[in-house]
């Protein structure tokens, strides 16, 4: 949703000077709520938010084939991953045309981004450039807020002024999620579906804030693999798949794997039609601002006679 964000704060000078390449979509999309997208110069292969700085050159590129399904993905990135400690490549040569004078990356996951390491060697090949690398590694809500911080700070911009609103967005989800007195639903955030991944990090969170109570991942850590039989086991009210990159439409495809698995059609959220989609590549993979979209994408699920933020279709859409 193009204007899910809180207007941009208007940083103050010197900003024609500042010339920021930015890794990881969610710092992208920090730069952009500060209010700084005009000092973006560069971006990474997945940075395309807002659409206003898709025309910045990319730095970054894959170094596997991201095509295919869930299961050939995790296959190649487990095969890279024993050889490299990256599977994104930096483009130096973009990178010395661009002469950035700040690297936005993350020290979170290899598999996620650009690593800090890799930026940091990086640095070492270029000739006479020495920029200043912010690296973000939330794990949870309040150190988005810290990342925003964080950026604010380098960049001499107000970071309350962007908080603030975002952080009432959240109170208000606490507020309806609070309203429905019924005992918490369980809910299952699967992060990936082939080997089956639960959600870690900042979803426990989410779903805590949104009323539910998530069976799955522990809140701060990484996501964990996920038995098949303890999903059955557990037997969750909701299911919510949010597979790492995919969007929407994919993520329904996808879906089609779980149809397959036994006992699939017996479980309590098939059963009552709460098995869920969404576009996990834009809200809830991504830990910056639009975390709050995420957020409030999981009170419209489990509370959809209390709100609705108008995310259905675009953000999330039951699985039929």
């Amino acid at each position: 949703m193009e204007n899910s964000l809180v207007p941009p704060v208007v940083p103050g000078p010197p900003a024609a000077a500042w010339r920021i390449v930015s890794l990881i979509p969610s710092a992208t999309e920090i730069v952009d709520l500060l209010g700084l997208s005009a000092c973006l110069v560069g971006r990474s292969h997945e940075c395309d938010y807002p659409i206003s700085i898709q025309n910045r050159p990319i730095c970054t590129e894959p170094k596997f084939n991201p095509e295919g399904n869930s299961t050939e993905i995790h296959d190649r990135v487990t095969e890279l991953l024993q050889t490299a400690m990256s599977v994104y490549r930096l483009k130096l040569e973009v990178l010395e045309t661009l002469q950035p004078t700040h690297i936005l990356t993350q020290a979170q996951c290899e598999v996620c981004a650009v690593s800090l390491a890799e930026v940091e060697a990086a640095m070492t090949e270029l000739t006479g450039l020495q920029p200043q690398i912010l690296s973000l590694q939330p794990n949870v809500l309040s150190d988005v807020w810290q990342d925003i911080e964080q950026v604010a700070q380098a960049f001499g911009s107000q970071a309350d002024r962007a908080i603030g609103p975002l952080k009432d967005r959240v109170e208000q989800c606490q507020t309806l999620a609070q309203t429905d007195t019924a005992t918490l639903p369980t809910v299952a955030c699967i992060e990936w579906i082939d080997p089956l991944m639960a959600a870690g990090n900042w979803l426990p969170e989410l779903v805590t804030l949104a009323g539910g109570r998530s069976l799955f991942g522990t809140l701060g850590h990484h996501s964990p693999w996920l038995d098949w039989k303890a999903l059955v086991e557990a037997d969750p009210d909701y299911i919510i798949l949010m597979p790492c990159g995919f969007g929407l439409e994919r993520t329904r495809d996808e879906a089609q794997i779980l149809r397959q698995k036994p006992q699939w059609h017996d479980l309590k959220a098939v059963v009552h039609n709460r098995v869920y989609i969404t576009d996990g590549n834009h809200y809830f993979n991504r830990p910056g601002p639009r975390l709050v979209d995420s957020l409030e994408i999981l009170t419209e699920i489990l509370h959809p006679g209390q709100c609705a933020f108008g995310y259905r279709g675009t953000g999330w859409d039951v699985l039929t």
